[in-house]
Formats: structure tokens, C-alpha cells, sequence
């Protein structure tokens, strides 16, 4: 316990010194400082109504995909099992994508209809995989991962038939939507997206012992008395509502919650009461520090976060693949 409570606070610092030096970055180097002169300079208002608010929902964004991967990988007892495995972000980007292509801009107690289409596309996959889940007995994870594929597959097939019609700006606004950014966002964002985050985290933090005792198998939970369904429905709402809300402002920023629950699993441990709140803290930094590095490399162009990440998650798939192979050979 004393080493993850050493852990938990290095990870904390080096979130706080993200958010401290991360805000700076960019085309232009602008100080924080300038926020404690003149609040009519440009620098200021840059930071003030630009960069503050982008990095506070990159922040968001990563937690709440990094507590979502390590939900569902606790949940599929699976190491591989991401954020986007049941249908929901390809839910989201569907919907985005038909506002792009059929709808008239709007914008609705101040969310942009790009938001409003998100969500909604979201909430329908979520709702078409638990219903396809609840047609047999039980909540059955192998029906539930299986309805989640299909879902994914046939969301992603309408996609391609949308962009096929589509015009050549029309076709460069989805691929743009489609790579994932946080770039278009402001103050408002942050208190929109705020809300969905902290309600899908706070359902998963009295389920952190369940979820260690779901990495045992469902026999053995089932023996220490946990409602192994009713566990699973909450994860599975719980995730779905933090990433449809992240998808529907963001696009699809893949990989965050691949690799970020096995980068703190290797820092402290498998206890999910401690691998928790370091997914969410750990998985927020990163995603800033991913953002200002987008921002700042090829000045005054910005590149989407969600190609870094890509980037980054590729080699981190293949090591984590031979790694448990390895890991499998020597341990049969």
C-alpha cells in the first residue's frame, strides 16, 4: 500500500505539471503569467478562451477513456478489450457523420447539433447491443461482446456508404471528424462534458473490488456475492455514457484506453481501488501532453490528437501482444 500511495502521488505531480506547462505550448510559447497582467492582451485572451479550456477537456477526454478501457478489460478479463469494442464510439461517430452530411447546423441549449447527432448515434448502439445482450438469459459477456462487434461492423459500413455519396468538402469533413481532436472546443465544452464524465466515473468507483474479483472468473465472484450481471450492466452503462459523451465532442481518439490502464498496471499493480484513480489522472495528463505535442511540431498547423495517439498506440499494441506471449509461454 505505501508503494502505491507513492505511486498515486508521482502520478499526480507529473499530472499537475502537465496542466501547468502544457496551456504554454503551441505555434506561439505564451507564459501563464500573462494571466496575471492585463486580461485585454491577446496573449491572455488566447489562453484564457482558447488553450485553457482545450486542455481542460483533453483532460477529460483521457480520463474518461482510460477508466472506460479499464472497465472493460476487468469486465472481459481480456488486455486488449478497449473503450470502442461494443459499438458505442462507432455509434457516435455515426451519427456525427450524418449530421455532417444530411443535417442543417444548429445549435441547442448551446451544444452544436455535431454534438447533439454524436450523442444520440451513441446512445442508440449502447441501446441496440444491451438489447441484442438481454435476448438471451443473463447478461452473458461472450453475447454481449459478439452483439458489440456486429454493431461496430454495420455502424462502420454505413459509414463508408455515406462517404462514398458524398461530395469531396463534405468527404473531407467526415475523415476530419473521424481522426479525432480537441481543437473546436471552448469554456462551454468544458461544463458540457464535465457532467458526463464525472457521473460515469463515480458509477465505476464503488465497483473497483467487484472488478478485481471479476478478474478471478465469474464462479468465484459469484461465490463472494457479487451480482455478476448487475456488475457488468453498470460498467457497460457507465462506459458507454462517458464515451459517447467524449465521441460526440471529440471524434474517436483511439488507443487512450488501451495503453494507459497497462502503463499505471505496470506502475501500481492490478488492486482496481488504486488502478482507478491513476487510470483517470494518469490517462488525462497523457492525452494533454499528446495534444500540446500536436499543436507545437508543426507550427502554425495543428495535427489531431487522435493521429498521435494512433501513433503511438501501434507499437504499444504489438509490444503488449509479443509481451503476453511471452508472458503465456513461460507461465502455461
Amino acid at each position: 500500500m505505501k508503494r502505491a500511495t507513492l505511486v498515486l502521488a508521482a502520478i499526480i505531480a507529473f499530472a499537475v505539471g502537465v496542466l501547468i506547462v502544457a496551456p504554454s505550448a503551441g505555434a506561439q510559447w505564451i507564459p501563464m503569467s500573462v494571466l496575471f497582467g492585463d486580461m485585454g492582451n491577446a496573449d491572455a485572451l488566447i489562453l484564457r478562451e482558447i488553450r485553457l479550456p482545450r486542455v481542460a477537456v483533453a483532460f477529460l477526454a483521457g480520463a474518461a477513456l482510460s477508466i472506460s478501457g479499464m472497465a472493460f478489460q476487468a469486465m472481459f478479463r481480456n488486455p486488449l478489450a478497449t473503450p470502442f469494442t461494443l459499438g458505442v464510439s462507432g455509434g457516435a461517430a455515426l451519427g456525427t457523420v450524418l449530421y455532417l452530411r444530411f443535417a442543417t447546423p444548429f445549435m441547442l441549449l448551446g451544444i452544436p447539433g455535431q454534438s447533439w447527432f454524436g450523442f444520440a448515434g451513441a446512445a442508440v448502439a449502447a441501446g441496440l447491443v444491451y438489447a441484442l445482450t438481454c435476448l438471451r438469459r443473463g447478461f452473458s459477456i461472450l453475447t454481449l461482446l459478439l452483439a458489440g462487434v456486429a454493431v461496430n461492423f454495420f455502424v462502420s459500413s454505413i459509414i463508408l456508404f455515406i462517404q462514398y455519396l458524398s461530395g469531396f468538402a463534405q468527404s473531407f469533413l467526415i475523415i476530419r471528424s473521424l481522426m479525432g481532436s480537441v481543437d473546436a472546443v471552448g469554456p462551454q465544452t468544458v461544463l458540457q462534458l464535465l457532467p458526463i464524465v464525472v457521473v460515469g466515473a463515480l458509477a465505476l468507483v464503488p465497483l473497483a473490488h467487484p472488478m478485481n474479483l471479476l478478474l478471478t472468473g465469474d464462479d468465484i465472484a459469484l461465490s463472494r456475492g457479487v451480482d455478476v450481471p448487475a456488475i457488468r450492466r453498470t460498467i457497460f452503462i457507465s462506459v458507454s455514457l462517458m464515451v459517447g459523451g467524449v465521441v460526440s465532442f471529440c471524434g474517436p481518439i483511439g488507443f487512450v484506453g488501451l495503453m494507459v490502464p497497462h502503463i499505471c498496471r505496470l506502475m501500481i499493480g492490478h488492486d482496481h481501488r488504486w488502478l482507478l484513480p491513476a487510470s483517470f489522472i494518469f490517462g488525462g495528463a497523457f492525452l494533454v501532453a499528446c495534444d500540446a505535442v500536436t499543436r507545437s511540431i508543426m507550427p502554425p498547423a495543428e495535427l489531431p490528437v487522435g493521429i498521435m495517439t494512433a501513433m503511438l498506440g501501434g507499437p504499444f499494441f504489438v509490444w503488449l501482444l509479443l509481451r503476453n506471449d511471452a508472458a503465456t509461454q513461460e507461465n502455461p
